[in-house]
């Protein structure tokens, strides 16, 4: 709603499909729920698959990824860092593709490819980061929007990676230590910045 609401201050920007993001990051973790908790919202078949929607995540994780590269490509005025970039999306794709071969996309987790994607996206704001702060106007950034979205993409995928990669490997230690509800910290906290950003945004500052 905020998304939508705010939507005059960044329309012609590189952000202007982030209600499009947004509504459906919303519909994949509704259907998510759907498929966890009703059989006849299924992908397959077969009653041991009848709860399996990672298939859905999988495609989620492509979608965002591809999203935020385009926005960050498209942000970037360095052609050395537009270089170093297209690099980091070229290895993450290799990596997805290679993962492929190791587990399969509709029953699990593609968690090696998401875990060197997470962190491409990492390189990728740090760059634009690095690229505002040579840009000497430290005063404009709390109404940039990109600030916003960035610091709430930031610390979601420094964290959430390695807590995924962990639940992965060892879900006992993911129930222990409760990463779950960390996660969901995570996840409220990235949202919440992203909503301060459109709420206090100005147009002018945006970039």
């Amino acid at each position: 709603m905020i998304s939508v609401i705010t939507y005059k201050k960044y329309f012609d920007t590189p952000l202007k499909f982030f209600p499009i993001y947004i509504a459906y990051v919303i519909f994949t973790e509704l259907l998510g729920y759907f498929i966890m908790n009703y059989e006849e919202f299924s992908f397959f078949s077969e009653q041991k698959y009848s709860w399996h929607n990672i298939v859905i995540y999988n495609i989620y994780q492509i979608i965002m990824l591809c999203f935020f590269y385009w926005v960050y490509f498209t942000l970037l005025r360095n052609a050395k860092h537009k270089k170093y970039m297209a690099i980091v999306v070229t290895i993450t794709a290799l990596a997805y593709l290679i993962n492929l071969f190791f587990e399969n996309p509709l029953h699990s987790s593609l968690y090696y490819a998401d875990f060197v994607g997470s962190y491409s996206l990492v390189f990728c704001i740090v760059l634009y980061y690095k690229e505002k702060m040579n840009e000497g106007k430290p005063s404009t950034l709390k109404e940039n929007l990109m600030f916003w979205v960035s610091l709430g993409l930031l610390i979601f995928h420094i964290f959430a990676p390695i807590l995924f990669f962990v639940g992965y490997q060892d879900f006992e230690m993911w129930n222990k230590y409760h990463f779950r509800k960390v996660i969901w910290v995570l996840v409220s906290l990235m949202y919440t910045l992203f909503s301060i950003g459109l709420i206090i945004s100005k147009r002018k500052a945006f970039r």
